[in-house]
C-alpha cells in the first residue's frame, strides 16, 4: 500500500513543495498524482458538464475517444487543454476502459462516464478512500447517502439480483454491482486481468478485485440523468452479458487459499492484466 495521505495544507507550505501537494482546500492537500479515465464516443454535448465538476488538483484527464463523429474531442481540448487523448481501437466500453488505464501516469485511477451522470465533485470522497487504506473504492448508488435519477424499475430489479448473485457466489457484500464511478490504486492492475469489452466490464472488475483479496469500500454516489442523447446500454442484452461474465467467473477462479485483507477471500490466482494501449494523440 502506498505510503500517501491526505495532511492538512496551510497557507505557509514551501513553494518548493507544491509539485508534490496538490491543494484540495485552503485545509487539506494531496499528494498521489490522480488519473481520471473518461471514455466517450460523440459526447460533445455532455462533456462541458462533466468537466465542470472535476477538480482542479487531479493529476490528469485520459479521453478515450471512440471514434466520435462529434466535436468530442474539440471539446474536451477547449475545457481541459492538458487532456490525454486516446484513440479507441476497439469497440465498447471495455475495451475504451482498458485502453484509458493503460495510458494513466498517476498512482490513483477514478472512472468516470462521460454522460454527465456522475458528478466530479465526489472524487474527493473516492481518493479519501484509497488514501485511509482501501485498494479499490466501488462507487455505489444504494449505500446510505447515494441514490439514483437514472434507473428503471427493470434495471433497478436486475442490478439487484444480479448483485445478489455475486455476493453469494464470491463472498462479496456489494449495494451495487453495475456502476461505472469507481477508483483504484494502479497496483490493482497488477492482481486484475481484464479482458472483456462491453458494459460489463465494471461487473468484471468488481468480481476480480474480491477474489484476488483487495480491500474494498463502497462510497456513496449519486447517480444524476444523461443530460444529452441516448444511451447505449440496453437493459436485457447486457444484464444477460453481465450473467455470463459471472457464470464465467465462477467456472474458472480458484477457491481462495485463505483469509484475504478486507474481505474476508484470500488471494486467487489472477494474472497480470494486459492492456493494449490505443493511439494517443
Amino acid at each position: 500500500m502506498s505510503s500517501s495521505f491526505l495532511r492538512p495544507a496551510t497557507r505557509t507550505t514551501p513553494a518548493a513543495d507544491s509539485a508534490e501537494w496538490r491543494a484540495i482546500t485552503s485545509h487539506l492537500a494531496i499528494t498521489p498524482p490522480v488519473s481520471v479515465v473518461i471514455p466517450a464516443m460523440n459526447e460533445a454535448e455532455n462533456l462541458p458538464y462533466v468537466f465542470k465538476t472535476l477538480p482542479g488538483w487531479i493529476h490528469e484527464v485520459v479521453l478515450v475517444d471512440g471514434n466520435s463523429t462529434d466535436d468530442t474531442v474539440a471539446v474536451a481540448r477547449s475545457h481541459w487543454p492538458e487532456v490525454k487523448v486516446v484513440k479507441q481501437a476497439g469497440k465498447g466500453k471495455g475495451d475504451a476502459l482498458i485502453s484509458g488505464f493503460a495510458a494513466c501516469s498517476g498512482d490513483i485511477i477514478v472512472m468516470v462516464d462521460a454522460d454527465g451522470s456522475a458528478d466530479g465533485h465526489e472524487i474527493v470522497s473516492y481518493v479519501s478512500a484509497l488514501v485511509g487504506g482501501a485498494d479499490f473504492a466501488k462507487g455505489s448508488r444504494f449505500a446510505n447517502g447515494g441514490g439514483t435519477d437514472d434507473m428503471t424499475a427493470v434495471r433497478r430489479l436486475g442490478n439487484r439480483l444480479l448483485c445478489a448473485v455475486v455476493n453469494a457466489k464470491f463472498g462479496a457484500r456489494y449495494t451495487d454491482l453495475c456502476y461505472g464511478y469507481n477508483a483504484f490504486w494502479r497496483h490493482c492492475l497488477d492482481a486484475v486481468s481484464l479482458d472483456c469489452t462491453g458494459f460489463e466490464i465494471e461487473t468484471l472488475l468488481n468480481i476480480r478485485v474480491v477474489t484476488a483479496g483487495l480491500r474494498v469500500q463502497e462510497v456513496p454516489s449519486h447517480e444524476y440523468v444523461r443530460i444529452h442523447g441516448a444511451s447505449n446500454l440496453h437493459a436485457v442484452r447486457d444484464g444477460l452479458r453481465v450473467l455470463k461474465v459471472i457464470l464465467r467467473e465462477k467456472r474458472t477462479r480458484r477457491a481462495p487459499a485463505g483469509p484475504g485483507p478486507g474481505t474476508g477471500l484470500g488471494p486467487a490466482a489472477v494474472p497480470p492484466v494486459s492492456v493494449p494501449r490505443g493511439e494517443l494523440s
